[in-house]
């Protein structure tokens, strides 16, 4: 079954801010609160389907990704959001909870006691890539020095909360009392506090460790692009929910090739006999060289272009071309023999220019092209 647009599920249009999305949430999520739809098994799908759509437009990053690839820039190739189908409904309490100003989100209206899960610290790094690499997709194994749950360490129950990760605060008011629940400030939600730490951990009971993950990116992205592997990140105390790699990719430059887009760019450089007369010659791409033919009489600024020579769209719309720019060469120094054979040929008729109609323009073959 395709995925529903992240807009239509919250109910709003693209050009939404923060609070017009947070509160489009709160709304359909209080709509259907697997606990407020009991005798309805849909409900807590749409619960889950909710959250992954806020998980994604909430975050700048993501939305400006979702906004210019749909849900294939979101989860090509194993990356992309958390995802409604694979959250927990701790997961989901532990990542918006606090828009609902509470402990548990829902407990104001629906009188819930979930301890509130703690989520692990996002990591971030930066990957660099060949133009072969970004063209046909690679898997890459990297080191990564992550926060983790260290041996021997102990926890042992909050004093201030119970266990509950939530307390409750009475307040008198001229229309009665009035009780507000929230999260505990000693635990942070967890009902739970560290009781003992072998030397090296942190306060958190965590300690890095260098980890090799391996990450599969897809065939198509570009320089600034930001995946994320859900889960990768540091770990959570206490057994939490681990936060998420963020690979922020970069393009190496290629000595030959320039990217353009999905289209690939060469820049070709012939000598003056060989544009006169017409050649065979060899040209790199990005799948190895291949046999070109110029034919006589090419002028320097033709284009020519390999249909399928280019890079794989990131979503699946074919592959871009690759063009090449043939540059006629002019000797900067000619030997005395060498001049003496031009001299002779200069006021030849078929080296006078003579542009005509099918010769176009350096701006009319730009637009042709682009």
């Amino acid at each position: 079954m395709a995925k529903r647009d992240y807009y239509e599920i919250l109910g709003i249009d693209k050009s939404a801010g923060t609070d017009e999305i947070k509160k489009a949430y709160r709304k359909v999520a209080i709509k259907f609160h697997p606990d407020k739809n009991p005798d309805d098994p849909s409900a807590e799908d749409k619960f889950k389907e909710a959250a992954e759509a806020y998980e994604v437009l909430s975050d700048a990053d993501k939305k400006a990704r979702y906004d210019r690839f749909g849900h294939q820039g979101m989860n090509g190739g194993g990356f992309g959001g958390q995802g409604g189908a694979g959250m927990s409904m701790d997961d989901i309490f532990s990542q918006f909870g606090d828009i609902f100003g509470g402990g548990s989100p829902f407990e104001s209206f629906f009188g819930g006691s979930r301890s509130r899960v703690r989520k692990g610290s996002n990591l971030r790094i930066k990957l660099k890539l060949t133009l072969e690499e970004i063209a046909h997709g690679v898997d890459k194994k990297i080191k990564v020095n992550r926060k983790t749950a260290a041996a021997g360490v102990t926890f042992k129950t909050c004093n201030t909360c119970g266990g509950s990760g939530q307390v409750r605060k009475v307040v008198n008011t001229m229309l009665g009392q009035m009780v507000s629940t929230n999260t505990c400030p000693t635990c942070q939600g967890s009902g739970q506090i560290l009781d003992h730490r072998p030397a090296g951990v942190d306060p958190s009971g965590l300690e890095p460790k260098e980890e090799v993950i391996e990450i599969k990116i897809p065939a198509g992205v570009s320089e600034g692009m930001q995946l994320s592997m859900s889960g990768k990140g540091n770990e959570a105390p206490m057994s939490g929910v681990a936060g998420d790699l963020l690979i922020l990719i970069e393009e190496k430059e290629d000595d030959q090739l320039k990217r353009d887009g999905n289209n690939v760019i060469y820049d070709l450089y012939v000598s003056f006999t060989d544009a006169a007369l017409g050649t065979s010659l060899e040209v790199p791409t990005i799948d190895g060289k291949v046999k070109i033919k110029l034919d006589q009489g090419t002028q320097s600024g033709k284009i020519l272009r390999l249909r399928g020579k280019g890079i794989k769209d990131l979503n699946g719309y074919g592959k871009g071309d690759q063009l090449i720019h043939v540059n006629v060469w002019t000797p900067k120094e000619l030997t005395k023999e060498e001049r003496s054979v031009l001299e002779k040929l200069q006021d030849a008729p078929n080296f006078q220019p003579n542009p005509n109609k099918n010769d176009k323009s350096f701006f009319e073959r730009m637009k042709e092209f682009f």
